[in-house]
């Protein structure tokens, strides 16, 4: 069995990994550590666990164990991997923003399965995406693959509350987000660094503008992406495309009908529509924003770093009424 700690475990993304991890074929919880929770009772902050699992929250760390998963805020894991050293046969997934970005001072390898399979494969260090880099990947890079972005692109997405962690604020509280919609970070998410390095990974000549509209939505998770750009093809050459970019992944699906959300929600699949219009291609995507866009992903990573089948544990059902 695959020996797995997670860090920072009071989270969103750590109650999925949690979830996920408990009916893993090939993987045992080893620790779940916590600075704000050491000694209680994993169930009691992940209440849909009570009845499934004793684990309680530790407060100090297993540094022999076979995978780490760091579910720490932004800038936090290089700060916690500067103070805590884990042994040379630890591979660690990180799903903050924190080693995204291709440098020399780390060996992350970048973990978008569907364009990065074979590196994930070899990563003892592996950076997850982000959710909307996720989300919005899947509907462009089959384009820039083929050197086909060629003006500029346009994007609006919407993502659920889950997005925001679990640290209240203004933007978060029930009363504002119930019965509203807004706008924010507009063309300068976090996010759009990591999609700019992996449009230009395929097409390194890209130029045009990636304009980037992120929203608020009320409800709780998913993400629901459109992004559209001139394209001189027609729309079945189009799918052809998308539909060789994604022949062999476990995830991902190009399909004909309408998305909606609860097609993906407690999922790990993202699913992608091509329509044209004029000489313009619109993109529609759909994740789980936890799932597909942190936590399931991040145990996709794991699966292929193991050498597991890339599905292991991850056969999970939306909930669709």
């Amino acid at each position: 069995m695959i020996e797995a700690g997670i860090i920072g475990g009071a989270g969103y993304t750590a109650g999925e990994l949690i979830r996920i991890l408990l009916r893993h074929p090939e993987v045992n919880i080893n620790f779940v550590y916590s600075t704000s929770q050491p000694g209680k009772p994993v169930a009691n902050v992940h209440q849909d666990l009570l009845g499934e699992t004793d684990l309680q929250f530790s407060g100090e760390i297993n540094k022999e164990v076979d995978v780490v998963f760091l579910c720490l805020g932004h800038g936090n894991s290089v700060k916690f991997l500067s103070e805590n050293k884990f042994s040379e046969k630890t591979k660690i997934v990180d799903l903050s923003t924190d080693y995204r970005m291709s440098r020399e001072d780390h060996s992350f390898v970048y973990g978008l399965p569907e364009f990065n399979i074979e590196a994930i494969k070899m990563a003892n260090f592996v950076a997850n995406p982000g959710c909307f880099a996720t989300a919005i990947s899947i509907a462009i890079l089959p384009l820039a693959k083929e050197n086909l972005l060629k003006e500029d692109i346009h994007i609006n997405a919407v993502t659920g509350a889950t997005g925001a962690g679990t640290s209240l604020s203004e933007t978060t509280h029930f009363t504002w987000r119930d019965n509203n919609f807004s706008a924010y970070k507009s063309f300068e998410h976090q996010h759009l660094n990591e999609l700019t390095q992996s449009v230009k990974n395929f097409q390194p000549k890209h130029d045009a503008e990636i304009n980037f509209i992120p929203n608020r939505g009320n409800f709780s998770r998913g993400i629901h992406a459109t992004a559209y750009t001139k394209f001189s093809g027609s729309l079945e050459e189009a799918r052809e495309i998308y539909q060789e970019a994604y022949k062999d992944a476990a995830f991902t699906f190009v399909t004909d009908e309408a998305l909606h959300l609860k097609q993906v929600v407690n999922t790990n699949k993202g699913l992608v529509r091509l329509q044209k219009f004029g000489d313009k291609l619109l993109i529609t995507s759909i994740i789980d924003n936890l799932l597909k866009g942190a936590s399931g992903q991040a145990v996709q990573n794991m699966n292929l770093m193991f050498g597991l089948e890339e599905t292991a544990g991850l056969h999970l059902k939306a909930t669709y009424f």
